[in-house]
């Protein structure tokens, strides 16, 4: 993923979601799926949620992915091709695919640091 020198720099300016501000942050409401200035969220009176990720634009038209990215900035998995964060990522394991977010953090800091191979 290319990122553009304003990512970059929000990158720079900001080392966890927590350094941002209260009066810059905006959250993701997961039960009404809407992206709101404050928490809880005005529509539907969510008070878990969760701080968006400023590099994120919550919009990814790409279905199935061979690889995956990592944000530089939250370390969440991001679409190589256009950045979003809403990506769910799978990995096969002792034969069958599994949903990574439900591993605990070794294993999916042990799957981010995998080499991984272009077979020609």
């Amino acid at each position: 993923m290319e990122w553009s020198e304003e990512q970059r720099e929000l990158a720079r300016r900001f080392r966890r979601l927590e350094d941002i501000p209260a009066n810059e942050r905006r959250y993701k409401c997961y039960t009404c799926h809407l992206v709101v200035d404050e928490s809880p969220c005005p529509r539907c009176g969510e008070e878990h949620l969760t701080i968006m990720c400023p590099l994120d634009h919550c919009h990814c038209s790409h279905e199935v992915l061979s690889k995956i990215e990592y944000c530089p900035l939250c370390g969440e998995p991001v679409c190589p091709e256009c950045g979003s964060h809403d990506v769910v990522q799978i990995s096969r394991v002792t034969g069958y695919l599994q949903e990574v977010s439900g591993w605990n953090a070794g294993k999916q800091q042990e799957l981010k640091d995998r080499t991984r191979y272009t077979v020609a």
